[in-house]
C-alpha cells in the first residue's frame, strides 16, 4: 500500500475545502486505489482557520506559508488552490522541490510560464495534474467516445457557453478574482478556461482566435470578508476599488481541424446562477450537453431513418466505472464535489501509476494558450494565432 503525503495550499478558500474534502473521503469512495492518502499541511494566510482545519485530519500542520510544505521532504503532491498569479510561482518552487503538482486553472498567467512549468516537469520526471475538472464528468466521456469513433462525422462547429450572476449587479462587491494583480485574465481564465478544456477534450486544437472581452463595470464596492458567492454580512467601507479585468469574453475560433466555433462566458449573466451548454455539429450528426442535466447526452445521427431522426437523450449510468462510483443508477446525476473527487482520486492514481492523465500540465498549456490570444485579440482587435 502506497502512503502519499499531500500539503493543500489555499486550503481555507471554496476550491481548497473541495479538494481537502475529497482526499479525506478518497479510501472510502475509491477502495480501489491502493494509497492511504494523508493531507499533512493545510495552508493558508487564514492561520486560525487553517489551524481549525487542521483537527479534522490527525497528523496534518498548519501554516501561513507555502514554502513550508514545498520544502517538506515528507511531501509527495502540492496542491495549489491560491489565486492566479501565485500558479506559476509555487507550481515552479513545487517541481524543483521534485514534488508532484495537481494545480486549480488557469495553470498560469502566460503561454511562456507554462512552456517553462512542462518543461520542468518533463525534465523532473514528475506527475502534474490542473483542476480542469468539468469534462472529468463520465458524461463527457461518452461523448469523446462517439466524437472519436467518428459516429457523428467531423466536426464542423462548436458552440459553448457558461456564465453565472456573481458580478450581475453593480453593487456587487470587489473581491480578488476582479484585481487583474492577482487574476491577470480574468472572467477569461476563471470561466473562459472552463469551455475552452470542453474543445481541448472533445474538438481538438484551436489555430486562432478573434474575441472581445471587455470590463462592463469599472468599478465596484469595498466590503470587508467579500468572497466568491458570500457576499453579505461585510461591512462597507464607503470606498470603492476599479475592476482591472475582463467581465465578460465573446469569441470566435477557427480549429485545426477545419471546423468553427463561438463560445461566450461572463460573471455578469444576471439570473444565470450557473450555466454550462456546448452543442457540437459534425457530417453525421451533433451531441449537445446542458449542465441542468447534468448526467445526460443529447446525440442525433444522420444515418437514422427517415421520419425517425431527432435528437435522443442519453443518461449515463454505472455501465461507466467513473459513475458507478458514486451511484448504482442512471439519473440520478453527479454533483459538482462528486466530479472534483473524482479528479482528485484520478491524481493520485496517477501518481501511484506513474502515467499521465488529461489534464496534465502540457495539455494545459493549449487552454493558457487560448486564454492568451483572446486577451491579445482584445487588445489587437484582431485575428490571432494560438500559439502552441
Amino acid at each position: 500500500m502506497r502512503h502519499i503525503n499531500v500539503a493543500v495550499l489555499g486550503a481555507c478558500g471554496w476550491m481548497g475545502r473541495v479538494h481537502s474534502n475529497a482526499y479525506a473521503a478518497m479510501a472510502r469512495q475509491f477502495p480501489e486505489i491502493q494509497a492511504k492518502v494523508h493531507v499533512r499541511w493545510l495552508i493558508d494566510d487564514n492561520f486560525a482557520g487553517a489551524t481549525r482545519a487542521a483537527d479534522g485530519f490527525p497528523g496534518s500542520k498548519a501554516s501561513r506559508d507555502w514554502a513550508d510544505a514545498a520544502s517538506d521532504p515528507e511531501v509527495d503532491l502540492i496542491d495549489i488552490c491560491l489565486p492566479d498569479k501565485l500558479h506559476y510561482e509555487v507550481a515552479k518552487a513545487a517541481l524543483q522541490a521534485g514534488k508532484h503538482v495537481y494545480c486549480e486553472k488557469p495553470l498560469t498567467d502566460t503561454t511562456e510560464q507554462a512552456t517553462e512549468l512542462v518543461a520542468l516537469a518533463q525534465a523532473k520526471g514528475l506527475i502534474t495534474r490542473v483542476g480542469h475538472g468539468f469534462p472529468i464528468n463520465p458524461v463527457h466521456q461518452l461523448a469523446r467516445e462517439i466524437i472519436q469513433s467518428g459516429k457523428i462525422g467531423d466536426v464542423t462547429l462548436f458552440r459553448g457557453a457558461q456564465h453565472v450572476d456573481s458580478h450581475g449587479s453593480p453593487d456587487a462587491p470587489f473581491i480578488w478574482r476582479l484585481d487583474g494583480d492577482l487574476a491577470r485574465t480574468g472572467i477569461v481564465g476563471d470561466t473562459g478556461s472552463h469551455v475552452f478544456s470542453f474543445i481541448d477534450y472533445l474538438v481538438g486544437e484551436v489555430e486562432e482566435i478573434t474575441a472581445h472581452c471587455p470590463v462592463v463595470f469599472k468599478e465596484r464596492p469595498e466590503v470587508e470578508g467579500a468572497a466568491y458567492g458570500s457576499f453579505s454580512g461585510g461591512r462597507n467601507t464607503g470606498r470603492r476599488k476599479a475592476v482591472t479585468n475582463p467581465d465578460l469574453g465573446m469569441v470566435l475560433c477557427r480549429f485545426k481541424s477545419g471546423g468553427v466555433g463561438t463560445i461566450d462566458f461572463s460573471r455578469i449573466a444576471t439570473g444565470r446562477r450557473f450555466m454550462q451548454r456546448y452543442e457540437i455539429y459534425g457530417t453525421k450528426g451533433a451531441i449537445t450537453y446542458d449542465y441542468d442535466e447534468i448526467t445526460r447526452l443529447n446525440v442525433f445521427y444522420l444515418n437514422d431513418a427517415n421520419g425517425e431522426q431527432g435528437f435522443r437523450a442519453i443518461d449515463v449510468g454505472p455501465e461507466i466505472k467513473d459513475y458507478r462510483s458514486f451511484l448504482p443508477l442512471a439519473n440520478f446525476g453527479l454533483g459538482y464535489n462528486e466530479v472534483k473527487a473524482l479528479e482528485a482520486s484520478q491524481v493520485i492514481q496517477s501518481i501511484i501509476d506513474n502515467l499521465p492523465a488529461w489534464p496534465t500540465f502540457a495539455d494545459a498549456k493549449r487552454i493558457v494558450a487560448l486564454v492568451d490570444a483572446c486577451m491579445a485579440s482584445h487588445a489587437s482587435r484582431q485575428w490571432e494565432k494560438v500559439r502552441s
